[in-house]
C-alpha cells in the first residue's frame, strides 16, 4: 500500500466518522440563540439594522449545517479539507478576518473624519477669538 493510498483511506475514515446527535442539537440551539440575540439587540437599538442580515445569515448557516450534515460533508469535499471540523474552523476564521477588515475600514474612515472635524473646530475657534466672524447659533436654538 502506497502513502497516497494510506492517506486516501485515512481521509475516508475522517469523512465517515459519525457526528454525535447531541452536537447537532447543541449547534441548532446555538444558532437559534444567536438569531434571538441579534433580533433582541436590533429591537433595543444596540445593533444597527445594516448588520442584521449578516448575523442572521451566520445563524441560518449554522442551523443548515447542523440539520443537514451532508451539506457540511459536501462542502468539505469541495474545499478539499480532511475533516468537517477543519472546514468549519476555516470558514469561521475567514468570517472573522472579513469582520476585522470591515471594522478596520470603518475605523480608518472615522479617524479621518475626526481629524477633519478637529481641524475645522480649531479654525472656527481661532476666527471667533480674533473676532473675524460672528458665532452662528445652531438651527432651532434661541
Amino acid at each position: 500500500m502506497t502513502d497516497a493510498e494510506r492517506l486516501a483511506e485515512l481521509r475516508e475514515i475522517f469523512m465517515g466518522a459519525p457526528e454525535a446527535v447531541s452536537t447537532r442539537i447543541l449547534a441548532v440551539v446555538a444558532s437559534l440563540t444567536l438569531a434571538t440575540i441579534v433580533l433582541w439587540l436590533v429591537r433595543r437599538r444596540t445593533l444597527r439594522e445594516e448588520y442584521t442580515p449578516i448575523w442572521l445569515a451566520v445563524a441560518g448557516a449554522i442551523a443548515a449545517i447542523s440539520i443537514w450534515p451532508g451539506l457540511l460533508l459536501a462542502l468539505t469535499q469541495l474545499v478539499g479539507a480532511w475533516t468537517p471540523r477543519s472546514t468549519l474552523f476555516f470558514f469561521g476564521q475567514a468570517f472573522l478576518v472579513a469582520i476585522c477588515l470591515n471594522y478596520a475600514v470603518r475605523l480608518s474612515g472615522l479617524t479621518l473624519q475626526l481629524k477633519n472635524l478637529s481641524q475645522e473646530i480649531a479654525l472656527l475657534r481661532e476666527r471667533v477669538e480674533r473676532g473675524d466672524a460672528p458665532v452662528a447659533t445652531p438651527t432651532g436654538s434661541r
